[in-house]
């Protein structure tokens, strides 16, 4: 045999070897293993995830509710994993997550509120997926025309300024309708839903109802902020809310309240910080609180309120959008 000939029969030997081999590896490649057989595609599936962004909390981040009147638009920003048109939406009752509403295609970052005045959560759906946003809360009002004279479903409001003069005067847009296991909602960072409502002489009415401002929620919130920044460090904050809404009834029991008291709106509170964290409750915190609000006015000049120091330390703080101080 010639030389030649000797090397092309090696030639023929290697490439029938690399064959086999690379036949070997596809073959080994292309077997399904076992974990992938009966659903090959799951694990590779793109997952999906809502949330509200930071938006839907406030300047501060720290609001947990959102308001509207029945069936109205709301602002719900939202961050998506998914394409928004694959996505619908629908309400869930706070209480147990049931359905509130049906799926309704989502569009933008406006919702459609529920027509039943309540508390809510926003669900989000994607084929056979649901996620449940578990802040911030919608709470749907009850219309003021539902007020019936002075009373609504048995709670006594009273009358307002523009109802007993007949004139064209601010008035709430609605009420939060209040029941005994909704005390301990959070709807900020720091306060609850029971620190809102009147402290009058209907403590077995129920439902209660309250007029809430989403906008002094996120100025308080703010203020705390602001005092925590200049607190010494080591105790936790006291903080305690004397008055939030009053109903224009019980406002007209109120010693020294002004007969048209931002109270009466839903953005006004009346608050004690222990502000520089020495235990106690005194003129000097409700002068560091002051600070703390000149501060985030002069920040947030379409948070500009109402500031009033009174004896013990006590400092009202409301969000009316126009500058005015004064003691009690």
């Amino acid at each position: 045999m010639t030389a030649r000939a000797r090397s092309r029969l090696r030639t023929q030997a290697l490439s029938a070897a690399l064959f086999a081999i690379a036949a070997a590896g596809a073959i080994a490649f292309g077997r399904p293993r076992t974990i992938l057989a009966s659903r090959p595609f799951e694990r590779f599936a793109p997952s999906f995830a809502a949330r509200a962004t930071a938006d839907a909390f406030g300047r501060s981040g720290g609001v947990k509710v959102r308001v509207a009147l029945p069936e109205d638009s709301v602002e719900f920003p939202l961050g998506l994993s998914a394409d928004p048109s694959t996505v619908r939406y629908q309400w869930v009752r706070l209480a147990d997550s049931s359905e509130a509403t049906a799926p309704r295609a989502l569009a933008g970052a406006h919702v459609v509120a529920p027509s039943v005045a309540g508390f809510y959560r926003l669900a989000l759906l994607r084929g056979e997926t649901r996620e449940v946003l578990a802040e911030p809360t919608l709470g749907v009002m009850v219309p003021f025309e539902a007020k019936r004279g002075g009373m609504l479903n048995g709670y006594r409001i009273g009358t307002y300024l523009s109802e007993r003069l007949g004139i064209d005067h601010e008035r709430p847009d609605g009420f939060l309708e209040v029941q005994p296991g909704q005390l301990e909602l959070r709807v900020s960072n720091h306060l609850r839903l029971a620190d809102f409502l009147t402290q009058d002489s209907q403590s077995d009415v129920w439902p209660k109802y309250v007029a809430l401002s989403p906008r002094l929620l996120d100025k308080l919130e703010l203020v705390i902020d602001e005092v925590e920044r200049g607190r010494r460090p080591g105790r936790d904050l006291a903080l305690g809310v004397h008055s939030g809404f009053r109903t224009p009834a019980h406002n007209g029991r109120v010693k020294r309240a002004a007969s048209d008291s931002r109270h009466q709106y839903g953005d006004a509170a009346d608050v004690v910080l222990d502000a520089n964290g020495d235990g106690r409750i005194t003129a000097k915190d409700g002068l560091l609180v002051a600070r703390a609000v000149d501060a985030v006015e002069r920040a947030n000049p379409d948070l500009a309120g109402g500031l009033g120091l009174y004896p013990g330390g006590r400092v009202h703080i409301d969000a009316r959008g126009k500058r005015t101080r004064w003691r009690g």
